[in-house]
């Protein structure tokens, strides 16, 4: 019996918004110029939640090594005490595979140049899928104490077999 297949969509704020918020340019809702008027700030760009338990934001980095397709997606993590956020610090290609509880069938997303991601609260999501190459990633999220890392096995094993063109 031939596993399940993911399709690849490409990544979105509409499709992506019951776990979180695409963290682009076209996402702001307020441009202006800072710095005398030689930058302009995309401003307010995700909801960072990391209060919870007396948590606190913090500031990571990550170097993710590249997954080769076809790709076998057989666990989700969730973060029940504050979002996270992964910002690409380098221009390669990179998956986003999101599911509204582990026991419904994943989406996977190809997050594109310039595109970041906000996994908001509790959002089941897979480990970072990096693709191409070496990837650096700037990490927002919740430092402090208590549980903040669930993982599961899924019921069910899905492949990814190609990109969208």
């Amino acid at each position: 019996m031939s596993m399940p297949t993911l399709k690849v969509e490409l990544l979105g704020r509409a499709a992506f918004a019951p776990f979180g918020e695409v963290i682009e340019y076209e996402a702001a809702q307020r441009v202006f110029a800072i710095n005398q008027g030689t930058t302009q700030r995309y401003h307010d760009l995700a909801q960072i939640d990391t209060s919870s338990d007396g948590g606190r934001p913090i500031i990571s980095l990550c170097r993710a090594q590249p997954r080769a397709l076809p790709f076998v997606v057989n666990m989700l993590e969730c973060h029940p005490l504050g979002s996270q956020a992964f910002i690409p610090m380098t221009d390669h290609l990179y998956l986003v595979v999101v599911a509204l509880n582990p026991e419904s069938r994943p989406r996977a997303f190809l997050a594109r140049h310039g595109q970041g991601v906000n996994y908001r609260r509790g959002a089941w999501h897979h480990p970072l899928i990096a693709l191409d190459a070496v990837s650096d990633f700037l990490i927002i999220d919740r430092g402090g104490g208590g549980n903040n890392c669930d993982e599961v096995l899924l019921p069910a094993e899905y492949e990814i077999l190609e990109l969208p063109l």
